[in-house]
């Protein structure tokens, strides 16, 4: 099958760009960038094709990587059912962005660096979906974070945007540290990493020993998907390009910690205590972001704290273990995740780089494709049946029922704060009369051409591509819930959201600043995002810089290592200087050291000789 085609045309792409881009013409950079995504998503097709129904798991060996002892790591990559879902969606949507962002980054700097990262960023994304092991897993899942970093500092001259970079690339580090511990211990209990080796002999462990590891595991997969309490990195990202966003949150590295606890399902099904609290994670930040996202203004992070959330729902989709409810929602929230992050790009684009909707309105008639492409993403993530969201919402909420109706109810009214914010974006946007200074122009059709087939997807998506039948044969079955009831109060939450969004910003637009007036203590909590990232700069980041300034800088560095070195030279200097004025060059003075040294030597053996 040569998987290994799928991630090497990217990087072949990463490296072309990378050494000849500087003097090459944006079109041979556009069509090596578009072109190695295309040729990957070309192969994973081919390779469909030559597994037939995929329905066991295909291991291509590729060498040994480690062999240490008992330590034996290979290089493989493998595909499954699982594998084939990211693989289609990661190139699929990659390759859409891609697109766009010929049109979004063309008069940017840093053209042909912009399209190696994005190639790069694709082949760490492929190489963590195939890997057939743990460690080869880990190789993919650091790259995307190097290539976030590299990413959303693009704007490298910005502080806020090295900022940023520095923030996602620390944060998952946190992350990255528990998921390392989870791989030494797998390796410790289990004595291999392949997935196939471990996975068969996890009834027979400890459940003590499980829970840690889908703890562990857990760790990382917060850090990577954004969830509480390792969420803050996800809303500054949006300081990188809106293609970057759109790649990020909706087809590579957000998307790589749910798949890593979906790859676990099997750790996580003899783990109760480990995969009660992916749920609880998940419901808790799904609820958490959702609150924060009805207040803000900034159209890219309303749609960021959208993506926490919808992150959430997917672990609790995991956490109830419906993991292919959960994988199910990471393919319809790709459609319309990345468009409403292309749409706002277009916005954005269309606006000369306004970003705050209360500097927008009345811009469906002065950019219309991008208001009604822009439309089918917020009924797909409102939950509207028969859109996309509708199907792996529903679905997610009907397993919760099923393990703790409480979860049913606290996810529903998530979905309906989701429904509010997404429509006060889109009603700020483009309703109303023009707030705005710039003249709205409509973008080009290389920016237009994939907001409609996302447009496409995220409306017809979800019954197109019935991913939990597709996955039956991985995961355990989901019990199915057929009260209509359930549906029915979901998506009536979601409608109502839905209208409220529309009497606060359509008919009755002064609502909004008279209810902040009433209940201004609480408007001012959920407006800075409830002092959070203040409470970790005063708890955390202050005491560790101030901390390490002084004890590791002044106390260690200088105080010991420098005073030690530098001691030690300003000894051999002063000796030096002293034994320097033995060194006169005058044959009178030398003659009289001579003399003056021969006294003292018979003074000392006279001495010497009268003490005998």
């Amino acid at each position: 099958m040569q998987l290994w085609l799928i991630p090497a045309f990217p990087l072949a792409g990463f490296l072309i760009n990378g050494l000849l881009g500087r003097r090459a013409s944006k079109g041979f950079i556009n069509a090596v960038a578009i072109g190695s995504v295309l040729l990957s998503f070309a192969w994973v097709l081919k390779t469909i094709m030559g597994l037939g129904d995929v329905s066991s798991r295909y291991v291509e060996h590729y060498f040994t990587w480690i062999q240490s002892g008992a330590l034996q790591v290979n290089f493989d990559f493998a595909v499954d059912r699982l594998t084939v879902v990211m693989l289609l969606v990661v190139t699929g949507v990659g390759a859409l962005i891609h697109i766009y962002s010929v049109g979004y980054m063309g008069h940017e700097g840093g053209y042909y660096r912009f399209f190696a990262y994005l190639n790069l960023f694709m082949f760490f994304m492929l190489t963590l979906v195939l890997a057939a092991n743990y460690l080869v897993l880990f190789v993919g899942w650091e790259g995307v974070g190097l290539c976030s970093y590299l990413l959303i500092g693009f704007y490298f001259l910005r502080q806020s945007a090295t900022n940023a970079g520095n923030k996602a690339f620390i944060v998952n580090r946190i992350g990255d540290f528990g998921f390392s511990l989870a791989i030494f211990l797998v390796f410790l209990n289990f004595g291999t990493l392949d997935f196939g080796g471990v996975f068969a002999n996890v009834p027979g462990k400890p459940e003590t020993l499980l829970n840690t590891i889908g703890l562990l595991l857990l760790v990382g997969a917060c850090g990577k998907s954004a969830q509480i309490p390792l969420y803050v990195w996800l809303p500054d990202a949006m300081e990188g390009p809106t293609p970057v966003s759109a790649l990020i949150h909706a087809a590579t590295m957000v998307t790589a910690g749910v798949y890593m606890v979906a790859r676990s399902n099997v750790i996580y099904i003899h783990a109760p205590v480990a995969q009660e609290a992916v749920a609880l994670i998940g419901l808790a930040t799904a609820f958490f972001s959702a609150t924060i996202g009805l207040l803000q203004n900034d159209i890219k992070k309303i749609f960021a704290y959208s993506t926490v959330s919808q992150l959430g729902y997917m672990f609790v989709g995991a956490g109830v273990g419906a993991f292919s409810a959960g994988i199910y929602h990471l393919v319809t929230h790709a459609f319309f995740k990345a468009l409403l992050f292309l749409g706002s790009g277009s916005v954005i684009h269309a606006l000369s780089g306004e970003q705050d909707v209360r500097r927008m309105g009345g811009l469906a008639k002065k950019i219309p494709w991008t208001f009604w492409t822009m439309l089918c993403a917020a009924v797909a993530i409102a939950g509207v049946p028969p859109f996309s969201g509708f199907y792996s919402k529903d679905m997610i909420l009907a397993a919760a029922y099923q393990r703790a109706p409480w979860i049913y109810w606290v996810g529903a009214i998530t979905a309906g704060l989701t429904a509010f914010y997404v429509f006060r974006a889109i009603f700020l946007a483009f309703f109303g009369a023009y707030r705005g200074h710039e003249h709205p122009h409509e973008s080009p059709p290389v920016m237009i051409l994939p907001l409609a087939a996302l447009a496409f997807l995220s409306l017809a998506g979800g019954f197109l591509f019935d991913v939990p039948q597709f996955l039956e044969r991985l995961f355990p079955p989901i019990e199915e819930s057929h009260d209509v009831t359930l549906v029915a109060v979901s998506v009536a939450i979601g409608l109502a959201g839905i209208g409220l969004a529309a009497l606060f910003y359509v008919v009755k637009p002064s609502l909004p600043d008279s209810l902040a007036a009433s209940f201004s203590g609480v408007y001012k909590l959920i407006y800075n995002k409830y002092f959070v990232d203040e409470i970790y700069d005063a708890a955390v980041v202050k005491p560790v810089v101030n901390g390490s300034r002084s004890l590791l800088w002044k106390g260690v560095d200088v105080g010991l290592i420098d005073a030690g070195v530098n001691g030690l030279g300003w000894s051999a200097r002063g000796i030096g200087g002293i034994l320097r004025l033995l060194q006169s060059g005058s044959i009178r003075s030398y003659a009289t050291w001579v003399v003056f040294g021969s006294v003292v030597l018979m003074v000392a053996m006279a001495m010497a000789g009268g003490v005998r």
